[in-house]
C-alpha cells in the first residue's frame, strides 16, 4: 500500500474519531502511529476549514441531508473534500479514486457510489480540470 493511501486511511480514521468525540486521540497525531507528514495535513487542515469543508458538502448532497450522512463516509468526504479544495498538486482524479477504493473498503455496500458523486459535483464547481499537470502529480 502506498504511503499516500496509507496517509488517508489513517486520516479517515482520525477525522472519523474527531467526528464522534470532538477530539483527534493523541495517539493518532504521534510520529509512530501517521506514516508521514501527509496524514497530519489532512487531519489538521481538514479541521481547520471543516465549516468551509462542510458547506461544499452540503451544497453537493442531492436527497440527502447532512446529518444521514453516514460518518466513515463523512469523513472521507472531508478529507477528500479539502485536497480538492486546498492541494492543487493533486490530480482531482486521483483524489476521486482514492476516495471510492478506500469507500469501499471502509464504507457501505453503496457508499463508493455517494462518494464519488458528491467529490465529482465539487470538483465541477471549484473548475478543477480532470487532469494537472501529471509532472507536478503525486499519488
Amino acid at each position: 500500500m502506498a504511503s499516500r493511501r496509507k496517509g488517508r486511511i489513517q486520516a479517515l480514521k482520525a477525522l472519523y474519531a474527531w467526528d464522534i468525540s470532538g477530539s483527534v486521540p493523541d495517539d493518532d497525531l504521534s510520529d509512530s502511529a501517521l506514516p508521514d507528514d501527509f496524514s497530519r495535513l489532512l487531519i489538521a487542515g481538514s479541521i481547520e476549514n471543516i465549516a468551509s469543508i462542510d458547506a461544499m458538502i452540503r451544497r453537493h448532497l442531492e436527497n440527502w441531508t447532512f446529518s444521514r450522512v453516514n460518518r466513515v463516509d463523512l469523513a472521507l468526504l472531508r478529507i477528500s473534500t479539502y485536497a480538492l479544495m486546498y492541494q492543487k498538486e493533486t490530480a482531482p482524479s486521483i483524489i476521486i479514486n482514492e476516495a471510492v477504493s478506500i469507500s469501499k473498503e471502509y464504507g457501505t455496500d453503496d457508499s463508493y457510489r455517494f462518494v464519488n458523486g458528491v467529490l465529482d459535483g465539487i470538483r465541477k464547481t471549484l473548475e478543477i480540470p480532470d487532469h494537472v499537470n501529471q509532472a507536478a502529480v503525486h499519488a
